[in-house]
């Protein structure tokens, strides 16, 4: 990325240039900021370095000592850090005592903390400069920077040596002066996270800055990047639980904020199946419901659709609305993807599944009743049948015990408690694991079990609710955000129980510019910014895998994605269909046990060396988590993605493709 150099400018310049500026560096110490001023300069979404020099302020006050200027220094950055700066740097020269307060800041507020080392007089030999770059990072710099004057091009040369021995992602390194002229857009093609460049030829901060305007000429040529605001639909999560909720209820419900999707419009299809009366004016669903009790239902079959969710569901509450045995159809990716621990524990509680494959797939027949009682199964293949299992049993006569060992996608739980509760029928959860989960407050992936307490004889109520946006739906625009230009999204809600909220935490670590307006139901913005490789446990949030797979495409350094088994049985075998695309396109990636892991580089070092992704003609699967995400990676591609199958998106996000070119229009 380009980070522009901006000095000597008054606040209201300073705002303007941020418009256009995809990152810059506001010097504290030439320009002269009230507290307000800075604090507002610093909250903008552009990610922005804080740098004040000590010999700078000294310079400008002659009769100041070296510790009244350090003070006016790590004042001036501290209240940077606290306002929202990105990065903070502080020069090898400062005072030790004002470098470890600040980077005691830093680490306080989250900021990156930048050690730079700047020599005017020439270029050191290559032992020199590492030496350098190893006593900054010993004493805590996230980043090194390293400028030197070149005298030749061999002095440039010596510097960039630097990207060989150090990670690329924690080093700025190159040259002042004509000699180093070049050296600062060819650090991006190392991996530097960014470089710098001047507001205009005329401001340069030192000998040999580009213009920003010359440089992204260099770098991005004709290249548009996208910047556009969405609205997310409905999540199906939600939605396809409150359709069937809401089907089961005394009385009607509205649900608002509905949008139509292959597999929500399978759940009106089963609400309708089961007896309810479905009525749609726009976004507004009108329910009246079915007053469901055991046995309520003279059903002999039930067709799901595609929707393995919808199925599972299903399985359970068929069970005890039907005393006779009831057969379960489906069609398309349905119909090859196993349901594997569905016989074992819906026998748990005395019915009986029976399908004409080994591996258990549908067409299938439940024979009921469903009995409450206490029971231990396993989580391991995942959450549906578990939440078709939480809407059943209060229906069921008896109390019952359910203890989840080994649960996986624990979210999408308590989306399903969630729902029930808004109906009026509760159930009790606790969730426990080992001393790192006890530590952790809670943290969802360390669970190693849960006990649900679900009271019997309860009945589902009308209720009037609206379905909040879907942020599977929203990862796609988000990491095209963070990657490559600026997306503003509405209708996502930041306090949500949706697992791919997840997204916001993979992209903050990975270092995207990331806010919110107002509240948590505000319209969220990601804007590009250097990213770095990450690590995370997808497990709970299996519909990331494809799109955050592509993002670590464009993170410099490894990036490791756990969870690969819980992929194996979506709408394709996803994991080998994400590990194919990525070899496709040029990634170095792999699957050691339960882990992908991937080599990425930055957007600035792909345009650079000519190793962009590459286009061409590519399969979803039939998966439209796949297909969205092959789109998303079309954006950083050498020519057109050919998806064969793009169709698929109909299953939960029909509109995908109509939204997305407003990203390519720009």
């Amino acid at each position: 990325m380009i980070c522009t150099t901006i000095q000597n400018k008054t606040f209201s310049r300073i705002m303007e240039i941020l418009q256009s500026a995809e990152m810059a560096e506001i010097r504290l110490d030439r320009c002269s900021l009230t507290e307000d001023e800075m604090s507002e300069c610093f909250e903008s979404d552009v990610p922005l370095v804080a740098t004040c020099r000590v010999s700078e302020i000294m310079a400008a006050d002659p009769g100041l000592s070296e510790i009244k200027a350090a003070s006016i220094c790590e004042d001036r950055l501290c209240r940077a850090i606290k306002a929202g700066a990105r990065y903070v740097d502080v020069e090898v020269e400062a005072p030790k005592y004002m470098s470890k307060r600040v980077r005691a800041c830093a680490e306080e507020y989250g900021s990156v903390f930048i050690k730079s080392f700047h020599d005017f007089s020439g270029t050191g030999s290559f032992d020199e400069l590492e030496a350098m770059v190893r006593k900054c990072m010993r004493i805590g710099a996230d980043i090194v920077k390293i400028v030197t004057m070149a005298e030749s091009t061999e002095d440039a040369a010596r510097v960039l040596t630097l990207y060989e021995v150090f990670e690329p992602a924690r080093l700025i390194a190159f040259s002042m002066g004509e000699a180093g002229r070049q050296s600062r857009l060819d650090c991006l093609a190392k991996g530097a996270p960014y470089t710098y460049a001047a507001v205009d030829e005329d401001d340069a901060a030192a000998p040999g800055q580009w213009s920003a305007a010359s440089m992204v000429s260099a770098l991005y040529g004709n290249r548009r990047f996208p910047d556009a605001c969405i609205a997310i639909p409905s999540s199906k999560s939600f939605a396809q639980r409150a359709i069937v909720a809401a089907a089961l209820a005394d009385g009607v419900s509205r649900l608002s904020g509905y949008s139509p999707c292959g597999d929500n419009e399978s759940a009106l299809s089963v609400a309708r199946a089961l007896g309810a009366e479905v009525d749609a004016d726009g976004s507004v669903l009108k329910i009246k419901g079915i007053a469901a009790a055991p046995g309520c239902l003279d059903i002999s079959a039930l067709h799901t659709g595609e929707s393995g969710l919808l199925t599972r569901l299903m399985i359970p509450l068929l069970s005890v609305l039907s005393d006779s045995k009831v057969e379960v159809t489906g069609e398309k990716t349905l119909l090859d993807r196993p349901l594997k621990g569905a016989e074992d524990m819906m026998n748990a509680f005395g019915v009986k599944v029976e399908s004409g494959s080994d591996d258990c797939r549908v067409p299938l027949s439940v024979t009921g009743p469903l009995r409450g009682g206490h029971a231990e199964i396993s989580g391991r293949y995942g959450s549906q049948l578990i939440s078709g299992l939480l809407m059943s049993l209060p229906l069921a006569g008896k109390y019952s015990k359910v203890r989840v060992l080994d649960p996986k996608s624990i979210p999408y739980m308590f989306i399903t408690l969630d729902v029930m509760k808004k109906f009026g029928v509760k159930v009790g959860n606790e969730m426990s694991g080992d001393r790192n989960f006890i530590e952790s407050g809670g943290d969802w992936s360390l669970c190693s079990e849960m006990l649900f307490k679900v009271q019997g004889g309860q009945r589902y109520k009308a209720a009037d609710f609206a379905i909040e946006g879907d942020w599977s739906s929203a990862a796609n625009f988000l990491v095209a955000g963070a990657v490559f230009g600026k997306v503003r999204i509405d209708g996502l809600d930041t306090k949500s129980l949706q697992a791919d909220l997840s997204i916001m935490d993979i992209l903050m670590e990975a270092g995207a510019s990331l806010s919110q307006t107002g509240d948590h139901l505000g319209t969220v913005t990601v804007q590009r910014a250097p990213l770095t490789a990450f690590e995370v446990d997808a497990s709970n949030c299996p519909d990331l895998f494809p799109v955050i797979s592509v993002l670590a495409a464009f993170c410099q350094g490894t990036s490791r994605i756990s969870g690969v088994e819980r992929l194996a049985h979506k709408e394709s075998d996803r994991g080998q269909a994400i590990l194919d695309m990525l070899l496709k396109m040029g990634v170095k990636a792999s699957v050691v046990q339960d882990t992908l892991i991937i080599e990425g580089h930055s957007l600035a070092s792909r345009l650079l060396t000519g190793n962009l992704l590459k286009g061409g003609s590519y399969t979803s699967s039939h998966d439209h988590r796949m297909a969205m995400a092959l789109k998303v990676a079309e954006l950083g591609a050498d020519g057109p993605v050919i998806i064969d199958d793009t169709a698929c998106v109909s299953k939960s996000f029909p509109g995908f493709f109509g939204l997305f070119s407003k990203l390519q229009d720009n």
